[in-house]
């Protein structure tokens, strides 16, 4: 759930959809937002991140070992396709 001060800096993208306080691990969110990430400019809140432990952690790191194999097979250029998609998201 976004905060008000969260959504204020959602509704700055062109699609605020892409603004998560979540994790992407194993091709799913997860995690509840609990640390509060501020503007050191004037000290609002930007949004949240999740608790993160070692478990979840490993998980990631067991994810993105899963996926390493497919992401290998890519050609050059297709990694390129996906990762100037994701920049353009950016």
């Amino acid at each position: 759930m976004l905060t008000t001060q969260s959504s204020a800096t959602a509704a700055q993208l062109a699609d605020p959809e892409l603004f998560r306080e979540q994790c992407f691990v194993g091709g799913r969110w997860t995690g509840q937002g609990a640390t509060e990430i501020l503007n050191p400019h004037d000290g609002s809140v930007l949004g949240s991140v999740p608790e993160f432990g070692a478990a979840e952690a490993r998980q990631a790191i067991e994810a993105a070992n899963a996926a390493l194999p497919a992401w290998r097979a890519m050609s050059a250029k297709e990694r390129s396709d996906v990762l100037t998609r994701w920049a353009a998201l950016c």
